[in-house]
């Protein structure tokens, strides 16, 4: 199999192409930054990795590689958790996700061949925040910024099925693993100043990185699996929760609270993402039968923390 991936530089996406080099796949780094890329999937390490640069909000050459692809995962995209939400700042979160979106369906419909199939990344923040509800993915978009990032971003990707082309849309967690959410919480706990983050109440919908892989790449090769589906554990707790079991996982103290004002100083509208939270649960993953190796987030984090 060969597969093109954008964001394949990231958290998520390096250890997709880590995993799917080791089972003997071809694969398409889409990047800008190719100096990067390479030093991350060195050729000596990585022989079946072909780097392609690549402008995300526009056509190009870049596009012409998907015709050779059997699958493309898209998992390109500002970071939403990092600086202040500025207008122009909110502009780049969306623009990186529909014209970034845009373009590889573009580049789809155009191959010749075409790919069988694209794999989307989108967000639970699909979905609004909530203290209250349960959300699966029957469960109806919510009206805040980040929910319509999310549905312009779904909105894009879905153009691919115009094009005969399977889609599976896969509404992230929050990452757990070594780096991402969890390497920012790490180390206050270190330093013995570990606590929740606000009120605590808020909802922590979670996957661990393993878990969020084999996903993708079940995705990639069952082609039954189609449409949307929530990427997280099916065991969503409140932060308090995940304060208290990060401390005892590492042996330290979780009682000293991180302020909500604190966080909207330093991050302005972007607080949201910390401050509130959803419950998710994935009930379309489930019913496909996939095995969480980490549904318990006592045991995910001491396996991270190993």
């Amino acid at each position: 199999m060969k597969v093109a991936i954008t964001g394949a530089t990231g958290f998520v996406g390096s250890l997709l192409v880590q995993r799917l080099h080791a089972q003997g796949h071809k694969i398409v780094v889409l990047t800008r930054k190719t100096a990067f890329a390479k030093k991350v999937f060195p050729s000596e390490a990585f022989p079946n990795v072909e780097i392609v640069a690549y402008t995300p909000n526009a056509s190009g050459s870049w596009q012409s590689v998907i015709a050779s692809c059997d699958g493309v995962v898209n998992l390109a995209g500002e970071p939403i958790g990092e600086g202040r939400w500025t207008p122009e700042r909110k502009q780049e979160i969306l623009n990186s996700r529909k014209l970034g979106t845009q373009k590889i369906v573009e580049a789809i419909a155009n191959a010749n061949p075409k790919p069988t199939v694209l794999i989307n990344a989108s967000a639970i923040g699909y979905y609004g925040t909530s203290e209250t509800a349960t959300f699966d993915e029957t469960s109806l978009s919510g009206n805040d910024f980040l929910a319509q990032v999310c549905q312009a971003w779904e909105a894009e990707a879905r153009k691919v099925k115009d094009a005969g082309v399977r889609l599976v849309i896969l509404r992230f967690g929050i990452v757990l693993g070594n780096g991402g959410a969890l390497g920012k919480m790490i180390p206050p706990f270190k330093l013995f100043a570990g606590g929740p983050i606000g009120s605590g109440r808020q909802w922590f919908s979670w996957i661990h990185v393993d878990d969020l892989v084999s996903l993708i790449l079940e995705a990639l090769t069952k082609p039954e699996i189609e449409g949307v589906y929530n990427a997280t554990a099916p065991n969503p707790v409140r932060m308090a929760d995940l304060s208290q079991t990060l401390g005892q996982v590492m042996n330290r103290p979780s009682w000293l609270p991180v302020p909500g004002f604190a966080i909207e100083a330093l991050l302005g509208d972007g607080a949201i993402v910390v401050l509130e939270g959803q419950q998710v649960l994935p009930k379309r993953t489930v019913e496909t039968g996939f095995e969480y190796k980490h549904p318990n987030l006592q045991s995910a984090l001491r396996q991270i923390l190993a």
